[in-house]
């Protein structure tokens, strides 16, 4: 960061200034100092025309306004930027709210407490709202509502005298600095929370006042995340930085200096502490503002002249500050280190934003102007060299890591290798801090204040086929290494990559670094030059200078070096020049005569060893051989090629002299650029032998093969129309071919400039047929470029007519236009090459039906099996693997539903089984869940539900190997043939389930079960005992509990007390009742028996024909009872009967429930 003072406003009368205020958004400044002087300024706007990018050139006033209204000295001035109001106070305690009317500043609030001095206001970062503290403790907390202002709040803090404030970003935070020194934390309703720790007063002695309190708000981003943003300094120099009120461990500053204020710049990454400092011989204390980084590092110095130094402010660019000095207003221009660099045509830059962490990298193509975007995270430098670029940023804290890339640290920065458009090509993890970093073609040299690391990096275009074969091997040969500034290697294996070493202090740190193909320069804060040379890295020499250098740069062939240091000195030292010291002694390097002031950038030409550029406040000089040309002044373009003078000079001689003339003027002044531009004259008048000439002086191969290429050529048309190509006239070329029916020419050109638009305009506009090939290669080309930049709408009607099939899928997959890419699917023939990749896409979305498809249009059954089962399509898995006769589909099947039961996922492997047509294994699973739901004792309702889904499954199981047998048969063979056949296999098959053999008894069991308890609530109680009866049959399914239990309730409704007895009989002896439970049954007995006689009140026909058949009869679903009519209704599903009138009440079967129809 480069400094300088730029521009002085006198204040009249000599009035002293007490402070400044420099508006943010509107750009204007204002000034308060004694007797009641407050004055706006306006620096006025520079043109288009006069505009220097990045710079802040010195300008004359647009405003110098006067304003009347306070008689004392004005101590306070604060800006509101959002509503254009500027607040003042003197030493009255008098405030005046000012507005902006018609270009003029005029009252709008007048305020005065009558009792103390104002010592700070601070509106919040909304601009809502404004603090302002009085020196007795009294606090007011008001609202920019209104026309007199509306206060919001207010508060004495008693015995305590305030000086300062600061609103946190968020608003919710009050800090109120007070005279002796402490800060105390507030909310923003007044509410004391607590005392700030303050760790830069340590050791501190003597009394002590605060000089300032100023915290970013955040509104043009941070540094990095997390960046400190706080900034508090007390008078006697020391200042901590946090990054929020409650941080335990701020950066702390020790300035040494006399602080009177300090404020950050518009972005929060400069902080400005200005004051004074006493030196060493002077009586005199001497006014400077020192500029520090979020992080504590010192930025540069500026020395200010005049005695005393009162306040600063930004301009709200942050490239101008304004200083209060006695009765002057100071202007100095800030120079800020851009991270930034150019490469191959492109220019790479990073700026920060409010609403992303990261730093935003362009790559800026400048030839076809496209701009390619980056977000890189706590990124520290850009360096540019040739083609490529490395960008050095933080590690994070999860990142990947080569095998064994750190033996005994973890990497904590990284060296990105980028190429022009900003893809990373290699990152390499280092664990120094690369505070410096320089690049040549081959080599990247990184280096922190005690040790530097060397990369010599390779790229994959310019490998060698030996480099190929030797590209594995490992870092031990010297592909990276490091060395601590304190060694003197020799050139040998040493440089091992050792990060023990940067841990090593010096004496002595890097200060800056710069690095040539053959030399590496290594500068150091005494003044001390190290020469190594390269890539065998040497200690070559050691030079002594009188400054500490900022920036190094070495010429084109490595004679001399440029120095810059930290007070923008520019000086020039030969490397290689011999003399003799005051003691006779031979020394190597010689500093050069050169000696410019306030310099902050120069560059060495790449062709010419005597020729640099140099950055002079906001001028451009060009020197060569030290001697410099006319200064250059940039215009409004963000690049400019600016021409030396003898290229001028030659270029005038050939428009007006003529070529010989000309031709022996670059003789006397020879360089390649000029007799390169002697020979694109020559080309221009068709002067071949004199451009032939001149190609061979300036070594373009290239131009002599053109030369002699047009002296094959007849026509002088068709040598202008070469011509004009060649020189990058392509409009002007083309028009020439056409002139010449030569269209052929036409298309050919624009086919080498990769214009395709045209050469599709141009194979169209023929009146010939084009020819097809280069018509489809035409459309492909067009359609890449669309794609390129995600337009795939467009893309896909080039690539229709180029019939580019392949990225047509890509196109239809990117657009999510499905139907499409089935029809291009569908319109493939078989086994094409592309049909697997299309499966695979519809794969990706889940599109099973379409993939499966056209895997078997590409015979890859097993794909398309694959599929199904990824896609839990198992029905259609099973029936694939069955049609092409494939035998894994039911060791997969079991494989998943085994992980499905592992995780008690059973319905679901019921769900995969019954999909899969797997009906039997189905069925098993869902026995074994009504089961142990029954022993559970939940809902009989619900364990029916799943007796009766078990059975549908066995009934689905017969079904299926009844149709299977039905295949099998051959023949005539008849139904009633293929049926027993079925039966046969079937019992076979199933000879030892109890589940095929009475699927249905489990239903029935739960089914009377329930019917029984319906009809005995709804008052049927002699149904309800027959259907009660029936449960004797299934202790096996139901609970002989609550069977005989549910047996005696209905019988005793029914006043069958002999059943009832037969009951209760069966409860008492049952094992599964404990004695207690046998002697309750016991007593219930004896109490109803002693009231009635234990023998049945009526004995039916049905009861007798019951107990003597054992219920041979079919048994009605519907009632319970049996059935003794000849006709009635069988469920065709579960084969259950029900009377013929009791049917007519059902649309479902009463027990499986399906359609009765």
């Amino acid at each position: 960061m480069f400094f300088y003072l730029s521009k002085k406003i006198a204040i009249p009368n000599n009035v002293r200034l007490k402070c400044v205020s420099w508006n943010k958004d509107q750009g204007f400044i204002a000034c308060g100092g004694e007797d009641g002087l407050l004055k706006v300024l306006k620096l006025e706007a520079q043109t288009d025309e006069a505009k220097l990018r990045g710079l802040a050139a010195p300008s004359n006033l647009s405003m110098n306004q006067n304003l009347e209204g306070h008689s004392g000295s004005v101590q306070v001035v604060t800006w509101n930027e959002q509503y254009q109001k500027l607040t003042t106070s003197d030493e009255n305690g008098l405030i005046i709210v000012w507005m902006l009317y018609k270009g003029s500043w005029y009252e709008e609030m007048i305020n005065n407490r009558n009792k103390s001095v104002v010592r700070s206001m601070s509106w919040n970062a909304d601009g809502q709202k404004i603090c302002i503290v009085y020196e007795d403790g009294a606090v007011i907390v008001g609202s920019v509502d209104g026309n007199e202002g509306n206060r919001i709040w207010g508060k004495d803090l008693k015995g305590i005298q305030l000086c300062h404030v600061a609103w946190s970003s968020d608003s919710k935070i009050l800090l109120f600095g007070m005279a002796n020194g402490e800060i105390h934390i507030y909310d923003n309703q007044g509410n004391f929370i607590m005392k700030m720790k303050l760790n830069c007063l340590v050791n501190a002695t003597g009394a002590i006042s605060i000089a300032g309190i100023h915290w970013y708000h955040g509104t043009e981003g941070y540094v990095e995340p997390d960046c400190p943003c706080l900034a508090i300094c007390f008078d006697n120099g020391r200042c901590q930085i946090m990054r929020h009120e409650n941080d335990q461990n701020p950066v702390l500053i020790d300035s040494g200096m006399n602080v009177v204020s300090i404020q950050w710049n518009p972005t929060g990454s400069v902080l400005a502490v200005a004051g004074s400092q006493k030196t060493i011989g002077q009586e005199k204390d001497v006014n400077i503002v020192q500029f520090y980084t979020p992080f504590g590092e010192h930025l540069g110095t500026l020395k200010v002249p005049e005695k005393h130094l009162s306040a600063l402010s930004w301009e709200g660019g942050g490239l101008k500050i304004a200083l209060a000095v006695d009765s002057f207003i100071y202007f100095a221009n800030i120079r800020p280190d851009y991270k930034w660099g150019y490469c191959s045509n492109t220019v790479v830059y990073a700026y920060t934003r409010h609403d992303r962490p990261e730093y935003c990298v362009i790559f800026w193509d400048t030839k076809n102007n496209e701009k390619y975007v980056k977000y890189v995270k706590s990124l520290i430098s850009i360096t540019t060299c040739g083609d490529f670029c490395i960008l050095a940023t933080k590690a994070e804290e999860s990142h990947p890591q080569e095998e064994n890339e750190m033996e005994a640290f973890g990497a904590m920065y990284v060296l990105v290798l980028c190429n022009s458009i900003g893809t990373p090509l290699d990152p390499k993890y280092i664990d120094i801090v690369p505070l410096f970093v320089a690049m040549t073609k081959t080599h990247v040299v990184a280096a922190s204040k005690e040790a530097f690391y060397i990369w010599q990096y390779r790229v994959a275009k310019k490998l060698t086929a030996l480099e190929i074969n030797q590209i594995i091997r490992s870092r031990k040969e010297g592909r990276e290494r490091l060395f601590h500034v304190d060694d003197a290697p020799s050139g040998s294996a040493s440089g091992v990559l050792d990060y023990t070493k940067a841990m090593q202090g010096t004496r002595d740190p890097i200060c800056a670094i710069t690095a040539s193909e053959k030399t590496l320069i290594v500068g150091r804060e005494s003044g001390t030059l190290q020469r190594y040379s390269l890539p065998n890295v040497c200690l070559v020499q050691k030079y002594s200078l009188n400054c500490r250098a900022h920036q190094l740069s070495l010429n084109c062939n490595s004679s001399r070096l440029a120095i810059v240091d930290i007070s923008g000195v520019l000086t020039f030292f030969d490397l290689d020049a011999r003399g003799t010291d005051s003691t006779g002694q031979q020394v190597i390097g010689e500093l050069l005569k050169l000696e410019r002031k306030d310099v902050w950038d120069m560059k060495w030409a790449q062709d010419n060893p005597d020729l640099f550029a140099m950055m002079e406040k906001t001028r451009m000089y060009v020197f060569r051989n030290l001697d410099p040309e006319n200064p250059e002044h940039p215009s409004k373009m963000f690049m400019l090629n600016f021409e030396i003078r003898s290229l001028r000079d030659s270029r005038a001689l050939i428009e007006k002299v003529g070529i010989q003339d000309a031709s022996q003027f670059i003789e006397d002044n020879p360089h390649p650029r000029l007799w390169r531009l002697l020979a694109e004259a020559a080309l221009q008048k068709l002067d071949l032998q004199t451009a032939e000439q001149a190609f061979v002086r300036c070594k373009n191969y290239q131009g002599i093969k053109f030369v002699k290429c047009l002296g094959h050529l007849q026509s002088e048309a068709m040598k202008q129309a070469e011509v004009a190509a060649y020189f990058g006239r392509f409009e002007e070329a083309e028009r020439m071919y056409l002139e010449m029916d030569r269209r052929d020419l036409a298309i050919g050109l624009r086919l080498k400039l990769g214009d395709w638009f045209r050469v599709l305009q141009l194979l169209k506009s023929g009146s010939g047929d084009a020819d097809d090939s280069l018509l489809e290669q035409a459309h492909n080309a067009v359609g890449d470029y669309f794609a390129d930049r995600q337009k795939w709408v467009n893309a896909v009607q080039y690539y229709v007519q180029g019939r580019n099939q392949e990225r047509l899928a890509e196109c239809y997959y990117m657009l999510e236009d499905f139907e499409g890419l089935e029809n291009l699917a569908n319109s493939l023939p078989e086994n094409h090459k592309l049909l697997p990749e299309i499966a695979n896409m519809f794969v990706r979305v889940g599109m099973c039906e379409q993939a499966v498809a056209a895997f078997l249009k590409c015979s890859q059954p097993k794909a398309a099996v694959d599929t199904c089962v990824h896609l839990n399509q198992w029905n259609k898995a099973v029936e694939l693997a069955k049609t092409h006769s494939m035998k894994e589909i039911g060791s997969l099947l079991a494989r998943y539903a085994s992980h499905l039961l592992e995780k008690n996922k059973t319905l679901d492997a019921i769900e995969l089984y019954r999909k899969a047509n797997y009906f039997y294994e189905a069925a098993k699973l869902m026995f074994k869940i009504a089961d142990e739901e029954a022993k559970k004792r939940t809902k009989p309702l619900r364990v029916k539900k799943l007796y009766v889904l078990a059975a549908l499954l066995i009934e689905q199981y017969h079904e299926q190997v009844k149709s299977a047998q039905r295949g099998k048969v051959k023949g005539k063979s008849s139904e009633a043939t293929s049926a027993l056949a079925g039966l046969l296999e079937e019992e076979v098959l199933s000879t030892t389930s109890r589940f095929t053999d009475n699927a249905w008894r489990g239903a029935e069991a739960y089914h009377f079960f329930i019917l029984a308890q319906r009809q005995l609530y709804e008052g049927n109680s002699d149904a309800a005992l027959k259907t009660a009866l029936r449960l004797r049959d299934y202790e096996d399914v139901v609970s002989a509990v609550e069977i005989y239990s549910l047996l005696a309730v209905c019988a005793c409704a029914s006043r069958a007390f002999g059943t009832c007895s037969k009951a209760f009989v069966k409860l008492e002896s049952l094992d599964a009742l404990s004695s207690e439970q046998k002697q309750q049954y016991e007593d219930l007995a004896m109490e109803i028996f002693t009231k009635h006689t234990p023998k049945d009140s009526r004995k039916s026909e049905l009861d007798t024909f019951l107990e003597g058949e054992d219920g041979k009869l079919p048994t009605c679903v519907a009632t319970g009872g049996p059935i003794t009519e000849y006709q009635f209704w069988m469920c065709g599903v579960c084969k259950h009967c029900v009377m013929a009138q009791e049917i007519t009440k059902y649309s479902f079967c009463p027990l499986c429930h399906s359609s009765v129809g």
